[in-house]
């Protein structure tokens, strides 16, 4: 169901059917749940629905220490201007963003720029997933500036865990894994060693 469904009774539905993933998740020892930002409506309309919705299972999540993390996950998602206004509308501390490196596909066509998208989301994040896709001779992701990214993310203070999503052809679905985690361990190392003491990545 949609968090931002323009039916209250339809909302409501939603918010109770992502209970059982709330339950599941405490059951399993997650810390979070990720949901998507599914609306209708203009813009601004959308975003007041997610508000409604979000604080909803949000509040009741809390009762498990379970976080709500919304990925931008395409259209309107994808613009994490728009994202972050509900998060401080919704203003609880286990509702946040989940920034995936690669999902900046906006509704246009056009893509958000991913670098002040994922810069955006920082301060409400509470997990990042790490979107790879191809790799060139020397292990660097071709499409992402991984260094970057990790700069940014680690800039913001986020010291939490980063899952690795593979996405490309060229490999088989471990290997692409393995490499992604090859290069953040690499870029890891790499900030560790360039950093003083009282600023390196845990």
């Amino acid at each position: 169901g949609a968090l931002g469904d323009p039916d209250s009774g339809a909302r409501r539905q939603a918010v109770a059917n992502h209970m059982r993933w709330v339950e599941a998740a405490k059951y399993l020892g997650s810390h979070a749940i990720r949901v998507n930002a599914r609306s209708a409506g203009s813009p601004e309309e959308q975003q007041k629905l997610l508000a409604e919705g979000l604080f909803e299972l949000a509040k009741e999540a809390a009762s498990f220490d379970i976080n709500v993390l919304v990925e931008n996950h395409g259209g309107l998602s994808s613009n994490s201007a728009w994202l972050i206004e509900i998060m401080k509308m919704v203003d609880l501390p286990n509702c946040g963003t989940l920034p995936d490196f690669g999902n900046f596909l906006l509704e246009d066509g056009s893509h958000y720029d991913r670098y002040q998208g994922v810069a955006e989301m920082m301060p409400f994040a509470r997990a990042v997933s790490a979107k790879s896709n191809r790799f060139d001779e020397r292990g660097e992701e071709v499409e992402i500036d991984y260094q970057r990214m990790i700069e940014i993310v680690t800039g913001a203070g986020y010291h939490g865990y980063v899952g690795i999503e593979y996405e490309g052809d060229e490999l088989s679905e471990h290997e692409g894994i393995m490499a992604t985690k090859a290069l953040l361990e690499r870029i890891k190392t790499n900030l560790q060693t360039s950093q003083p003491p009282k600023n390196r990545i845990q």
